[in-house]
């Protein structure tokens, strides 16, 4: 039999250790990670809202969401490209894989705020961003989660916050592809780019001051 001394330093080194394994795709997964979401039951859900810049720096900053990572969801080539998927062939639609803590931020709260940063009622496009791959789309992980995204949709189309009907999507999910690196984190890391500077942080602001006590503090 292993003695006290022994395990406690197995237990003390598992716990020390800062190894992360990476599987296919760049997806890494961190042992700590692991154990924090079997402890806490962390949710993810797969959105649709547009750029995947301006969607990941909106959600990153939610108090409860753990990770959000940018890519491409609901098309039919494996493990495609950016450039790929700006043709609009791919069938994919940029989209961020947000993982969250339902009792700190509910399904419900973080699809508030989906609805009101985004226009969920253009067709394949927000702004000038045009093409299939900005489709307003939520990929549903579970089927309460489609139940509540479904009531929430019907919700939010009823309440007259917007002029045209909501044009959303709700789909199964099936795979996502994380984008390239130079894509994560994009805005933070490129805050003086063009598109960044008038596009992305004017909604980021808004969002900011909308959803005050929705924020990390």
């Amino acid at each position: 039999m292993l003695s006290v001394q022994l395990l406690v330093y197995i237990i003390h080194v598992i716990y020390s250790l800062t190894l992360s394994y990476s599987f296919n795709n760049s997806t890494h997964v961190n042992i700590m990670n692991i154990s924090y979401m079997a402890e806490t039951k962390l949710d993810t859900v797969t959105l649709g809202a547009g750029c995947f810049w301006c969607v990941e720096t909106i959600f990153a900053e939610l108090k409860g969401v753990t990770s959000v990572q940018s890519g491409y969801a609901g098309g039919t080539t494996i493990k495609p490209t950016y450039k790929e998927v700006c043709t609009g062939e791919t069938g994919h639609a940029e989209a961020c894989q947000i993982t969250f803590d339902p009792q700190i931020l509910s399904f419900e709260e973080l699809l508030e705020v989906f609805w009101n940063v985004h226009d969920p009622t253009t067709l394949n496009r927000q702004g000038a961003d045009v093409g299939t791959q900005y489709r307003s789309v939520i990929f549903y992980h579970t089927d309460d989660q489609r139940r509540i995204a479904e009531t929430s949709r019907k919700k939010w189309d009823e309440s007259g916050t917007f002029k045209q009907s909501i044009v959303t999507e709700i789909e199964p999910f099936d795979m996502f592809f994380e984008a390239e690196d130079y894509h994560q984190d994009y805005f933070n890391n490129n805050p003086n780019v063009p598109y960044c500077s008038f596009v992305i942080s004017p909604k980021v602001e808004k969002f900011r001051k909308n959803f005050d006590t929705y924020l990390k503090k």
